[in-house]
């Protein structure tokens, strides 16, 4: 982009007035994001956001850029093929809870091996926002939604000690109630080479009554300074404290999924035979 074509965050908004609830936490993810793309420069025609499906599946409608929105659980395999169509691009994966870490679990251990360089943005209201209020997988024990009457009664999963143990190479977790905190994280997230998970706790005003920005206020605290993120030991202890931290818990540098592509191809010149038709003569 041209020094003449600096963009402000406003310049990142689509035409689409957002429908989301008044009060939703999506909000402020929303703000944040297009803080962030104006702090790195980023072009929208390099911008790519794959979305799933939920409340948070529509962000990407709201963003001026290329936007994929996909089947329910199937956004990160899309958009690691979009990166490996083109690894110039800035590739985001934006969706909720239950399309991340419920239809769309089972992608991430595998996600995480291959390590793309992209970001992933779980947008976490602990409930099925779009669908009218079920349990999600990161609905508090014993609350009643849709689908749980008489309460929850399985525990909720641990998004931050689910990426440590995958082996995610940029773990994080904000609150979309600090805009300025989470626009520089993502910031932080762009920046690292490889792929990088963020988890946003965003209540939802209508489905979910616990998990509401009050109740999260009391609860969230930045991660201490003195906290080494290069240390995944102290990363799983501060995951497994009380207190809900926010911030960086662990990065490494890797290998990305663009690298060994490259250097699979590099490899693959060495090898004998080196045409398609002295290929097919071998078995032939």
């Amino acid at each position: 982009m041209s020094e003449q074509a600096v963009l402000k965050p406003k310049d990142y908004k689509s035409d689409i007035t957002p429908i989301w609830c008044p009060g939703c936490g999506d909000f402020g993810d929303l703000a944040a994001f297009t803080q962030a793309m104006a702090a790195m420069k980023v072009d929208p025609k390099d911008l790519v956001i794959v979305s799933g499906i939920g409340c948070s599946g529509r962000f990407s409608h709201f963003i001026k850029c290329y936007a994929y929105h996909t089947a329910h659980g199937r956004a990160v395999p899309t958009a690691i093929g979009v990166k490996a169509a083109n690894p110039d691009l800035h590739v985001f994966v934006v969706g909720g809870d239950g399309d991340g870490l419920s239809i769309g679990g089972g992608h991430l251990p595998h996600a995480a091996r291959r390590n793309p360089d992209l970001t992933y943005l779980i947008l976490d209201n602990a409930v099925y926002g779009l669908t009218k209020g079920q349990g999600s997988p990161t609905s508090p024990l014993g609350m009643v939604t849709a689908t749980t009457p008489f309460g929850m009664q399985d525990p909720p999963l641990d998004p931050i000690l689910m990426f440590l143990a995958y082996g995610f190479t940029f773990i994080a977790r904000a609150f979309s109630s600090n805009v300025k905190a989470l626009a520089v994280l993502l910031q932080e997230a762009m920046k690292h080479k490889g792929f990088s998970i963020i988890q946003l706790i965003s209540p939802c005003p209508t489905f979910n009554q616990i998990v509401t920005f009050d109740w999260m206020k009391e609860r969230v605290a930045p991660i201490p300074e003195d906290h080494d993120p290069t240390d995944k030991d102290a990363a799983f202890r501060l995951a497994l404290s009380k207190e809900v931290h926010t911030g960086i818990f662990y990065r490494s540098e890797q290998p990305t999924m663009e690298e060994k592509l490259a250097f699979q191809a590099e490899e693959s010149r060495k090898v004998e035979p080196n045409t398609l038709e002295e290929l097919f003569q071998r078995f032939l």
